[in-house]
């Protein structure tokens, strides 16, 4: 078993390892005793997986009850918020209980936001059965749900107890689900992992490829958990992905919306000369080898006018992330007003 150690505010660990889904409920008694919990999770992973983790969960001693909700990112609503808050009063859980998502990035938000904010604040363990979940949403503690204005508009750092990733679980994903995990993982390498980029030039073991992420998600978080520094690195293609997951009404997925946002960063880099053109190159290869999308039907304007309700904002600011070489980004803090000029430069195909 692989084990990544998160030192935040809270300790944690990160374990990785075929097969892990039986063993939940073993798992997590290493970090809880056995209590009361609800475990949350959305219609189509439950029917695959629910019975092998509730069963886990019971013979470890846990007094389990569910929740849950129909798959997609229009479950990761304030609604769903509330009724999950109500469900957790229903049970009579108590500060010293526990909820468990099982599931992909939406489960895990949820979850993590309500285990935030119910009671001020109660234990919670990731499970992560999509390759976006393992290696980005489950670690590091950003929980959420979306508004109407845009994505994870409200949400609360909050680091879990403990995280699962079970590799053996990608074996049922469907081909689209599992590329929208690889442009995350696509994503650490052009942040600062040029090895990654080998790897995924040639062909490299997931559960690797996974440990790889985590520990550098890790890293980062470790320098910077509120997001007020090299964290948002991590938000590479981000600002414009979530402008196209808005104005799509969520039909684009988070992956496909981050290939194409780190495409449009990347061609305004090279034609701004921040950038060389060979970084484009390598990118497009890549997401095109993992079938993720390198092109939107959106405007210019129209992702910018989304850019401006971005949770990232700072006042009259809003911080881009740039790759400046193959396995390297920056930040570089841009004025609104810059912004239009900046980034329609990707729009160009002179």
């Amino acid at each position: 078993m692989k084990t990544v150690r998160v030192n935040a505010s809270k300790q944690y660990e990160v374990r990785i390892k075929d097969g892990l889904l039986k063993e939940a409920g073993q798992q997590i008694l290493t970090v809880k005793k056995a209590c009361s919990c609800v475990l949350v999770s959305d219609e189509t992973v439950f029917s695959i997986y629910g019975e092998t983790v509730v069963q886990s969960l019971q013979n470890a001693g846990f007094c389990v009850h569910t929740f849950l909700i129909p798959p997609g990112e229009s479950s990761k609503s304030t609604a769903n918020l509330v009724n999950l808050w109500e469900y957790l009063a229903d049970c009579n859980i108590t500060r010293s209980d526990l909820l468990v998502a099982l599931g992909g990035g939406v489960v895990g938000d949820l979850t993590g936001f309500a285990a935030a904010t119910f009671l001020r604040g109660i234990d919670f363990v990731q499970i992560p059965t999509t390759l976006l979940a393992m290696v980005d949403s489950s670690v590091g503690g950003k929980t959420a749900v979306d508004l109407q204005h845009g994505k994870n508009l409200a949400g609360a750092f909050y680091q879990p107890s403990l995280v699962l990733c079970d590799p053996s679980a990608l074996g049922t994903l469907t081909p689209e689900i599992f590329a929208d995990g690889m442009a995350e993982v696509i994503k650490y390498g052009f942040i600062n992992r040029p090895e990654l980029i080998e790897k995924l030039e040639k062909q490299a073991d997931i559960t690797d490829i996974i440990t790889l992420c985590v520990e550098d998600k890790r890293d980062i978080v470790e320098q910077d958990e509120r997001d007020n520094g090299c964290r948002q690195l991590l938000n590479l293609g981000h600002t414009l992905a979530h402008g196209i997951e808005l104005h799509s009404g969520y039909t684009v997925s988070h992956g496909s919306a981050v290939a194409v946002g780190m495409v449009l960063i990347t061609k305004a880099a090279v034609k701004a000369t921040l950038c060389p053109q060979e970084t484009l190159d390598i990118l497009l290869n890549l997401l095109q080898k993992y079938n993720l999308p390198t092109k939107t039907q959106f405007t210019c304007e129209q992702l910018c006018e989304a850019a401006l309700e971005d949770k990232k904002r700072k006042g009259s600011f809003i911080t881009l992330v740039i790759p400046t070489q193959t396995g390297r980004s920056e930040l570089k803090k841009t004025a609104i007003e810059d912004l239009p000029a900046f980034l329609i430069k990707a729009w160009d195909n002179t």
